[in-house]
């Protein structure tokens, strides 16, 4: 049962549009979320997920504002984060309404102009992840959260997915308008927020509301978007997104923007941005999604489009010294190459760069390289392999994001014992023939040593997993 105070019912009545009422809301906040997830392009057609998972109970409904997200029914009772399509990353388990701010941002027709995109506020990834889907791993996503801790988090679940066009930053996001200024053709900033719209997950979220707290977070959103709006291109577009429902953490944070850039703001209506988008249309253009119109957890879409350049606020920071990466040598490269298609008959992505750090090899997203010495970077692209005194060892990142090809199918046993961290063994010996792919429902799942009667897991520790969720017998 959720809990409400009556500070917050006193604040939000007044916020609430005329054709809903308070007693829908309050309804709907006690109903139980629908489950969600979004299938991930990256690795698997959606129809062909609805076909792996259709036999196994699962049943769909396609969300209208995410072409590959579906509410789903499941007959039996298993925990969906610890399946093998989950941890192989199939899918995202995703709030519905969370979709909406990617979809907004970028139309599946404008993906391939995508050059530069920054999501500010960046973790846990499930908007991270849906945008490089929809930049199908092309372009620079560069992915920013100031909290430690949820970097790793970030960093796992884009490894997971299959991202490889990502740069990750931990930087308090008020800094990207002095240090990336009108460098980013779309923005995502889902800012920190009172959380009011995740009752429906949380039942404590509004227990202690206090409208003194909210006044302290309009600060940060308002500074937050001056930054955002500050880094995007001159013709770019943002997206400011909230899980609140208050107009102060919302309408009012894009006003102040408009406010104080009254000629270059053009606020971009979302009412025909999917089919019903209207009702939950606001007079400018916004989304303001409450629970009870979609069912879904409470939330806010704005889309902004700069129309003309601003004037710097601060001057250009000194540029960063101390890249640790350089390009690897054609030699490195040639080397590598063999190695990748002797071992696995994969052949070494050509939309990137590949630079050397130490004893590892890495790919870039191409278009980095213009941004190399604007600011710190925890991780950029992919780790292909590390180098070896004698040849290479394939990176688990790697054959997670690359297209590689299927060398051995692993049955649903297989690969459970595989993500259990086990060795799988052979059914009668035969010559050895070293490190392999092994895959699951045609999607690579990591690397053993075939070794003539095993497949040696070769699985790295922190994916190893104590618990495979397993389906009775259908």
């Amino acid at each position: 049962m959720a809990h409400f105070n009556q500070n917050f019912i006193s604040s939000i009545e007044q916020d609430l549009p005329p054709h809903l009422t308070m007693e829908d809301f309050i309804r709907f906040s006690n109903k139980p979320l629908r489950p969600s997830i979004r299938v991930n392009t990256l690795k698997i057609a959606a129809e062909d997920f609805i076909a792996l998972m259709t036999p196994k109970g699962w049943s769909f409904t396609e969300i209208p504002w995410c072409e590959h997200g579906y509410w789903i029914e499941l007959c039996h009772d298993i925990q969906l984060g610890n399946t093998i399509e989950h941890l192989q990353g199939l899918f995202y388990i995703q709030e519905a309404s969370s979709m909406l701010p990617p979809t907004a941002l970028i139309a599946q027709e404008e993906n391939s102009a995508q050059q530069y995109v920054l999501d500010m506020a960046a973790a846990p990834g499930s908007k991270t992840t849906q945008i490089a889907a929809l930049m199908n791993n092309k372009g620079l996503l560069v992915a920013n959260e100031y909290s430690a801790s949820r970097v790793k988090v970030l960093h796992a679940n884009i490894a997971r997915m299959g991202v490889s066009n990502c740069a990750l930053t931990h930087f308090d996001a008020r800094v990207f308008g002095e240090y990336m200024f009108e460098v980013f053709d779309s923005i995502l900033l889902d800012a920190p927020c009172s959380g009011e719209g995740t009752i429906r997950k949380d039942p404590d979220a509004l227990k202690n509301w206090d409208n003194n707290d909210v006044k302290g977070i309009v600060n940060t959103q308002k500074e937050l978007i001056d930054s955002a709006f500050q880094a995007l291109k001159t013709g770019g577009e943002l997206v400011y997104s909230t899980c609140a429902l208050s107009r102060k953490e919302n309408q009012q944070v894009c006003a102040y923007l408009k406010e104080c850039y009254p000629e270059a703001v053009e606020f971009i209506s979302l009412s025909s941005l999917f089919p019903g988008a209207d009702k939950a249309c606001t007079e400018e253009g916004f989304l303001h999604v409450w629970p009870q119109i979609y069912d879904s957890e409470g939330f806010f879409v704005a889309k902004i489009k700069k129309v003309s350049s601003i004037e710097r606020h601060l001057p250009e920071p000194r540029k960063q010294k101390n890249f640790p990466f350089e390009k690897a040598s054609a030699k490195q490269i040639a080397a590598l190459s063999e190695y990748l298609q002797t071992s696995f008959d994969m052949a070494l992505a050509n939309d990137g760069d590949i630079y050397v750090r130490d004893a590892e090899i890495w790919l870039f997203p191409l278009p980095f390289n213009a941004l190399i010495g604007k600011m710190r970077f925890q991780r950029i692209g992919i780790k292909l392999a590390d180098i070896l005194k004698k040849g290479f060892k394939v990176k688990h990142e790697a054959i997670s994001a690359l297209n590689t090809p299927i060398s051995a199918t692993l049955t649903d046993e297989e690969a459970q014992a595989f993500l259990m961290g086990r060795d799988i063994p052979l059914p009668e010996k035969i010559k050895p023939q070293g490190e392999t792919i092994v895959s699951y429902a045609g999607c690579s799942l990591g690397v053993v040593k075939h070794l003539g009667n095993k497949l040696k897991n070769n699985l790295p520790r922190d994916l190893v997993k104590d618990k495979i969720a397993r389906y009775p017998s259908l």
